[in-house]
């Protein structure tokens, strides 16, 4: 059971291979958010209610082979999540702003280029948008130490770094629901092909993307060499701006939430606003 928020419904999508789960809170213009890999849509609890306070409506949902969604698909991947965004937005009937989280945010500005018309803002937070420079050793090492009997709990304990500053009683239960998660029948091997994900197509459609764009990096997300450097080189490809949370790590929505919750509310008011004065 989600932790996304009190009273939320799981409702979920019917997809040519698979079911994706999302829940619903508030009323007014849409706004979906998409959590990164091996993560859940709990992670927007914060987030998701300060929207719904503000007079939006918000869909959080999960990734395919996470949370509450089905581990039946063939593929896991940017493109993959991408087109459950734009499914989501088409079988809501209406324009959204995409908030997305890790890969979440590449999946949201492939969406964003795929169908420009379903896209009115993007909010991009710990985003991967192109490959990080590693090297081949690297990555086989991270493969390696992802495989079974030893991946699960390799992963947890990798997950618990990203969250540098803050691990209370909240970050305890969210981390519970994503253990959970993992035991579920397939999961773990949806997580696994999801770690093999390539952002080469979303970097390839970077300049495709003109819509209003906010970055939100924690400064000690330890997923990037440079953190503040990439987020500055992702608002720049996108001409957006960057939000830079102090101490944070992979989800500051989360571990920050009186931060970027506010940042994130003003910024899509904005848009919004600007909506109504160009009608």
């Amino acid at each position: 059971m989600s932790i996304v928020a009190t009273n939320a419904t799981t409702l979920y999508l019917d997809r040519p291979t698979g079911r994706i789960a999302y829940s619903l809170l508030g009323d007014g213009p849409l706004i979906i958010c998409l959590p990164g890999m091996g993560d859940v849509r709990s992670v927007y609890r914060f987030l998701a209610k300060s929207l719904a306070d503000a007079g939006f409506r918000v869909a959080t949902m999960d990734l395919r082979g996470h949370g509450d969604s089905d581990a039946t698909f063939d593929v896991y991947d940017d493109v993959a999540a991408g087109t459950d965004l734009i499914a989501l937005a088409e079988h809501l009937g209406r324009p959204s702003i995409l908030i997305g989280n890790s890969m979440g945010a590449g999946a949201a500005v492939w969406a964003a280029a795929e169908v420009p018309k379903l896209t009115t803002g993007l909010v991009l937070i710990g985003p991967f948008v192109r490959n990080p420079k590693t090297n081949t050793l690297t990555k086989l090492m991270f493969r390696l130490a992802l495989l079974r009997p030893w991946g699960p709990a390799v992963w947890k304990a990798y997950f618990r770094t990203l969250y540098p500053a803050r691990r209370n009683a909240e970050f305890d239960a969210h981390f519970a629901e994503i253990s959970e998660n993992l035991r579920k029948p397939g999961h773990w091997d949806a997580f696994h092909k999801t770690t093999r994900t390539s952002h080469d197509t979303v970097e390839a459609r970077l300049g495709e993307v003109h819509t209003s764009t906010l970055v939100v990096m924690g400064e000690k997300d330890p997923d990037f060499t440079d953190p503040k450097t990439e987020a500055h080189w992702i608002a720049d490809q996108l001409n957006g701006e960057v939000l830079i949370v102090p101490g944070a790590g992979h989800y500051p929505q989360a571990e920050f939430p009186e931060i970027v919750s506010p940042a994130v509310v003003e910024f899509v008011r904005r848009i919004m606003q600007s909506k109504e004065i160009q009608q």
